[in-house]
């Protein structure tokens, strides 16, 4: 009886750049986006803590809640992240 075992298949990250899907409340376009056009802000709370990019479509301004998920998927793919601290008091 003879056995083959063959190695682990190591997984090596995509040469191809990470893409989100992102819709616009204006102008209810939905594009795919790239890491760099997003920016993450992590609050001290979740209520506090959103992602925010430039629709291409119609140029809005558009800011959304992010929960758990969305901060993990944006921060692996390289997102550019600031915390939000709170304000020291007077």
């Amino acid at each position: 009886m003879t056995v083959q075992v063959t190695p682990p298949r190591i997984s090596r990250p995509s040469s191809r750049p990470v893409r989100f899907r992102a819709s616009c409340p204006e102008c209810r376009g939905i594009a795919e986006l790239g890491a760099e056009a997003f920016r993450l802000a992590v609050g001290r709370t979740r209520e506090r803590t959103f992602y925010s990019f430039t629709c291409p479509e119609c140029g809005a301004a558009v800011r959304k809640h992010a929960g758990e998920r969305i901060v993990a998927a944006l921060t692996k793919a390289g997102v550019r992240t600031m915390r939000l601290l709170a304000a020291a008091p007077s």
